[in-house]
C-alpha cells in the first residue's frame, strides 16, 4: 500500500486517478483549489481520502500547501495532475507550482507530471518569461515542454526518485472539450500504473509516457543545458532551490 498525492483531484483524470487507487487500498491525499471546490471530493473523503487546498496561481499558497502535505506525512508518490489551458494564471500553475511542491515536498520514491502531446509544438526558449503571468509571455504548449524538462532534469539529479511525463491523450475533459477523441477511461491509467506498479517495466525514470508506452519527447527536453536553465529560472522567481 503507497501514499500518494494528486494535485488537481477535483475532476476528471485527477478523480478518476484518486479513485483507482482508493479502490486499491492505497492512501491518497487529493487536492482542490478552494474550499468550495473541495465539497466534490465528500465521496473520496467518505472513502479515507486525506483533502488538502491551495490556488496554483498564489505562490504562497502552493508553498503553504506543501507544508500542509508533509504534515501528512511521507509520500510515496506525487501526481502532478492540475493545470490550466489557457489565462494569466498558464505558467504559475503549469510550471511554477510543480516545481515549488517539488522542492519542498519530502521526496518521494516516484513522481508523475502530466505533459500533454502538445508539448512538441513547445518553444524552448526562457527568454522574456514573466513566471507570474501578469502579462501572458508563454502558450500552453510551451508550458507543457517545460514540465517535461523538468521531470527529465529530476530523473537526472535525483536518481533514487522515479520521475518521469505523460501525455494523457486527448481527451474530453473541461480542457479537452468535449470533441476530444481518446478514452477518458485511459486518460489516468498511466499515472496510476508508475506511481503504484512493481512490474520491471513502470520502474524507470526520465521517460515520457503515452497510454503505458514510451514515446520520443521533444528533443529539448532532454537537453542538460536548457534544463539547468529552466530549474536556475524557477529557483530565482519563486525563491525556493531544488535540492
Amino acid at each position: 500500500m503507497s501514499r500518494i498525492f494528486i494535485t488537481g483531484s477535483t475532476q476528471e483524470l485527477g478523480r478518476n486517478a484518486a479513485a483507482e487507487l482508493l479502490d486499491a487500498d492505497h492512501d491518497v491525499v487529493v487536492h482542490a483549489r478552494t474550499a468550495k471546490r473541495a465539497r466534490s471530493l465528500t465521496d473520496l473523503m467518505d472513502r479515507g481520502a486525506d483533502v488538502v487546498g491551495g490556488d496554483f496561481a498564489e505562490l504562497e499558497e502552493v508553498t503553504r500547501l506543501a507544508d500542509d502535505v508533509n504534515r501528512l506525512g511521507q509520500m510515496d508518490a506525487v501526481i502532478h495532475n492540475a493545470g490550466i489551458i489557457d489565462g494569466r494564471a498558464l505558467l504559475p500553475v503549469n510550471v511554477v507550482a510543480p516545481y515549488v511542491l517539488t522542492a519542498l515536498i519530502d521526496r518521494p520514491e516516484r513522481l508523475v507530471c502530466r505533459s500533454s502531446g502538445m508539448h512538441t509544438g513547445g518553444r524552448a526558449d526562457l527568454s522574456g518569461i514573466d513566471w507570474s503571468d501578469t502579462r501572458a509571455t508563454r502558450t500552453y504548449s510551451d508550458t507543457k515542454l517545460l514540465v517535461t524538462a523538468l521531470a527529465s532534469y529530476v530523473a537526472r539529479m535525483w536518481p533514487e526518485v522515479l520521475a518521469n511525463a505523460v501525455r494523457p491523450g486527448w481527451v474530453p475533459t473541461r480542457m479537452g472539450s468535449q470533441d476530444a477523441t481518446d478514452d477518458l477511461r485511459l486518460g489516468h491509467v498511466t499515472q496510476v500504473w508508475l506511481t503504484t506498479s512493481d512490474m520491471p517495466s513502470a520502474q524507470v525514470t526520465g521517460e515520457y509516457w503515452f497510454h503505458q508506452e514510451i514515446l520520443e519527447p521533444h528533443p529539448a527536453t532532454r537537453d542538460t543545458a536548457f534544463q539547468e536553465q529552466l530549474v536556475d529560472a524557477l529557483a530565482t522567481y519563486s525563491g525556493v532551490p531544488l535540492g
